[in-house]
């Protein structure tokens, strides 16, 4: 009976812990928490401290409050001695093939572009036809080993980077998209470490780090991305779809980057290019 109670002490310490640590982030008092969650100061109070654990309905509308990630309200379940709440399995499982089939089909579409599908670490999950065949036309990609992250792609001077005519512009504003895309706005420590190797390849400026405008000699309302090779230039710019509502870790984390012609030159070249581009391997 003493273990029992040791442990619960324990679980709801953990639980105040990580209550404590999102309202901080959040920049809200506990009274502004307790109002929001419709419950009580005095029972927050309780909860952070780990002299109280929460009704599963209590719990659910704090980390609602609190705007918590899925995948870390699952954390937040489980130290308060619950069951997740929300499922972890892969992005193509079969309780997500409806959003696999609506994924797919976009994907199509959007052929002769690439399209790719992301998780929140920008790691490939899959890809339209015309992806590897338009990054395939500047670098091998058969001998970049997986898994293929998008942002290593850029970054890399062996990658696409140095086909990107305003790859610093370009590179900046990665790094400022992925401080903005952050799952919850939280820097985990998974997307610390990406961050972390991105400013390891040579040339990144460390005071990207900074958040600020990025600076553009463009006047579009984009930032488009400049690829050359062989005298020809195309320009690209990028739109990114979420999946709304989501009620599952891998859907809320998925990420689709469709890449469009930024002016009507490119979208008359883009093919031509991809085949002139090609190297012999690949034709």
């Amino acid at each position: 009976m003493g273990n029992l109670r040791t442990d619960r002490m324990h679980a709801s310490n953990d639980l105040g812990l990580l209550l404590r640590h999102w309202r901080e982030l959040r920049g809200t008092s506990q009274m502004g928490l307790a109002l929001d969650a419709g419950i009580s100061q005095r029972h927050l109070s309780f909860i952070e401290s780990g002299r109280s654990v929460p009704s599963r309905h209590a719990l659910t509308s704090i980390v609602q409050s609190l705007d918590v990630p899925l995948r870390e309200r699952n954390a937040v379940f489980l130290a308060a001695g619950y069951a997740p709440a929300y499922s972890e399995a892969a992005w193509d499982a079969k309780e997500m093939q409806g959003i696999k089939r609506a994924l797919d089909r976009m994907l199509r579409q959007h052929d002769p572009f690439p399209a790719i599908v992301m998780d929140r670490y920008w790691n490939v999950l899959t890809t339209n036809a015309s992806s590897p065949r338009f990054f395939g036309s500047f670098i091998d990609m058969e001998a970049r080993t997986g898994p293929r992250n998008m942002l290593h792609l850029f970054f890399d001077p062996e990658g696409v980077r140095p086909f990107l005519v305003n790859w610093k512009t370009v590179a900046r504003s990665l790094i400022h998209r992925v401080n903005r895309e952050l799952v919850g706005g939280v820097l985990d420590e998974r997307s610390r470490t990406l961050l972390d190797e991105l400013f390891a390849y040579p040339g990144v400026d460390p005071s990207w780090r900074l958040r600020g405008s990025v600076d553009s000699a463009s006047n579009l309302p984009m930032i488009p991305m400049d690829f050359t090779k062989h005298g020809k230039t195309l320009r690209y710019f990028s739109m990114v779809t979420s999946v709304g509502a989501p009620q599952s870790v891998a859907a809320q984390e998925l990420r689709i980057e469709s890449m469009f012609p930024a002016d009507e030159e490119t979208e008359a070249l883009h093919e031509e290019c991809m085949f002139a581009l090609d190297p012999p391997s690949a034709r």
